[in-house]
């Protein structure tokens, strides 16, 4: 296989495109079993990755409400259930 960036060096978008070719990679059938196992790993790497900053960013992310004076109130968003697993 080619030498890739790792994965923490990835843009989120960057991140998700590699996924999403080696999502289609593994569902073609192709590859030797090696390679599929490397893939696979690396895919799961990804996963993680791209779940943690989605969870760090609806951390970030508040919902501006108005409070009864007028004034700007900051409500935290709810999170996001990422507890499913990745299904290749």
């Amino acid at each position: 296989m080619t030498e890739r960036k790792p994965v923490e060096e990835l843009t989120y978008k960057e991140a998700s495109q590699e996924l999403e070719l080696t999502i289609r990679a593994l569902e073609s059938g192709e590859m030797e079993l090696e390679e599929s196992l490397e893939s696979y790993t690396r895919g799961v790497e990804l996963l993680k990755s791209l779940r943690a900053r989605l969870a760090d960013a609806e951390q970030k992310v508040s919902v501006l409400l108005k409070d009864a004076d007028g004034g700007d109130v900051l409500e935290p968003a709810a999170s996001a259930d990422t507890s499913d697993d990745l299904k290749l």
